[in-house]
Order: structure tokens, then sequence, then C-alpha cells
């Protein structure tokens, strides 16, 4: 269902006033969401506490954040890829080393784009978006490769592991646009087609081995290298500098909240580590439970959608406007 998120200040303090009205989708609902108790109010003011009181706001996002825009993830209970299917994501070692496998992966990447590429933003996703905007966060990491932050307009980001909208050649570094690499799959499988076998996390469906050993797979143009997603794959690692510069985005911030991550996967978890070395409060919204509950101040068994746009963020707009501080200018 798609819909108009409305966020209204009103105030008789000034020109910081402002209406931000903007399309968001609430996604496949229920679909890739696992179930979740009810809203705890007490719980929702101990976050809003949690927030207002942060002058330097990191956040950390995973996949739960994009389930409620129809992209499914992997760990949640019920409803993720493992406890659907017994598929498990592409390996790095595999790619890098398999024309076959490369083959393999494209054309279910190729069959699985439209849908992929044509996600929205969500409630939770714009939240982020207006805190940044308002001043009140201070770096945004993502574990997530959607784009789906972008699309809702954060600057202040970091994608940890790359993003789906971008192609990279293994051999000369050359990046495309993955659109356009869309295209040219169109052109060199004129009459190639494929029915769909279900949804994956990351961008592609799943396909029979019969179905894709037709596809072709073109090759970069610059060099006529390999092609890859701009993105890490399991049991790859995270560029360094990346890792460098996280680390020192998370070493200036005051608080740390995680969003919609189980912190399973290292490469996100070692912030957690880096936070509580620098005794960060932390604070944690992921449904079921994550590596760092043992960690957290505060943890909501939450959907982030519904629970993020609760946070009232009037009082930290009124301080700033008696000082004389207009964020929105």
């Amino acid at each position: 269902v798609s819909g108009c998120c409305e966020l209204i200040f009103t105030s008789t303090k000034g020109p910081w006033i402002t209406n931000l009205s903007r399309p968001c989708s609430q996604g496949s609902l229920g679909l890739f969401v696992p179930p979740s108790p009810p809203l705890d109010p007490d719980k929702v003011k101990e976050l809003q506490r949690f927030i207002g009181l942060s002058r330097k706001l990191l956040v950390m996002t995973g996949a739960g954040v994009s389930t409620e825009s129809g992209i499914p993830d992997y760990r949640s209970d019920k409803v993720g890829l493992y406890a659907r299917t017994e598929r498990r994501p592409i390996q790095h070692s595999d790619f890098v080393r398999s024309a076959p496998v490369r083959q393999r992966y494209w054309a279910r990447n190729f069959v699985g784009w439209p849908q992929f590429s044509s996600h929205q933003p969500n409630p939770a996703h714009w939240a982020l978006s207006n805190w940044e905007r308002l001043g009140k966060l201070h770096w945004l990491v993502t574990q997530n490769v959607d784009a789906l932050h972008t699309k809702a307009g954060s600057q202040r980001l970091t994608e940890l592991h790359g993003c789906m909208h971008r192609v990279l050649c293994l051999n000369c570094g050359e990046q495309t646009p993955r659109g356009v690499l869309q295209e040219r799959f169109r052109v060199l499988n004129p009459t190639w087609s494929a029915e769909a076998q279900g949804l994956a996390p990351d961008g592609d469906v799943f396909l029979t081995e019969e179905q894709v050993q037709s596809f072709q797979v073109p090759p970069c143009v610059r060099c006529g290298g390999p092609l890859k997603p701009d993105v890490v794959f399991f049991g790859d690692t995270v560029n360094p500098n990346k890792v460098d510069f996280v680390h020192r985005r998370v070493k200036e911030a005051d608080s740390l909240l995680v969003i919609g991550s189980s912190l399973q996967v290292y490469s996100g978890y070692r912030f957690i580590l880096t936070a509580r070395e620098k005794k960060l409060p932390i604070a944690i919204v992921n449904i079921g439970p994550t590596r760092s509950d043992d960690m957290a101040c505060l943890k909501l068994n939450s959907r982030c959608g519904e629970l993020l746009p609760l946070i009232d963020l009037t009082d930290f707009l009124l301080n700033l406007a008696a000082k004389g501080i207009d964020c929105l200018r």
C-alpha cells in the first residue's frame, strides 16, 4: 500500500518550521516481516529519551529495515530465506572462479532485477532521512545493498556491503550502473525467458539449471573482464578503508542505535564491540534476539517502520530554535 508520510512541526518560534510530505511504501507487511508484540508505550518513551539525549547518534541498519518494503532477509524466524528454503546465498570464491556460477547468478539476477529495483523506502527509511535533515543523526551505516536509504534521501551514509545498483569489473574495476547492464542482458538474450521459482534477498530469484544454460553474460566493455555486483558476497571481506572510516564515525559518536539487524555477521558486529570499548550507550530495535542484546541498555522487539516514525523530535527542534539555530535552512 503506497501513500504519503507527512511530518508536521508546528510552533510560533520561527522559520525552521516545515511540512515534509513524500511518498512511501508499506511493502509486503506480513510476508517477510516476522510477528512482533504490540508496541510497549514505556519502551517507546525510553527510546525517545535515548535519542533525545544523543548529540552524535550513529545508526546501524540491517535487513529488518527493508523487509517492510517487500525485500526478504536471511535470518528472520519463519519468514527469512534460511527458514523458508534450503537455498543459501552465493559464495564469493565460487563466483570469482567459476564462469558457470556467474552465468547462473546473472540469469537469476536479470529476472529478479525489475522487481528488486522497484522497491521503495518505507516509513523507517523516511524517518532516518528526516533525522539527518534535522541534524539529529551523525552517521548512518547500513548492511543493506538495496539503495533504499539513498532513495529516501540519506546522505551521511556508508553502505557497508556495497550496493546492488552498481556493477564492478573484477579485472579493471570499472563501475557501471546496474540498469545499463540490464539493457545489455536484453540485447544479448532477445528470446530468452524464465519463470521465477521464488524471491531471494539480494535482487535475484530461483531458477532451474535448465533455465540458465542458454543465458548469455556480457563482459566488461572496457577490458572484457567478468562483471560482479558491487557488493560483498558471503566469504568476502569489507574494504579495509571503509572499515576504518566507519570505526572513526563510531568513535566520534556519543550513542549507537542498531535497527533491524541480528548482528550475526561480524562485519557489522565489530562496530558494536568498538562502541562497547568506548562505553557508548547502545540501543537495539530488532524483532528477535541479536548477538549484542547483552551489551544494550535498551532493546525493543518492534517493527522498524511502525516504531521510528513515533519518535518525536519536537523538543530537539525547540531547543535548536531557542539557540537561534535553523536546522532546516
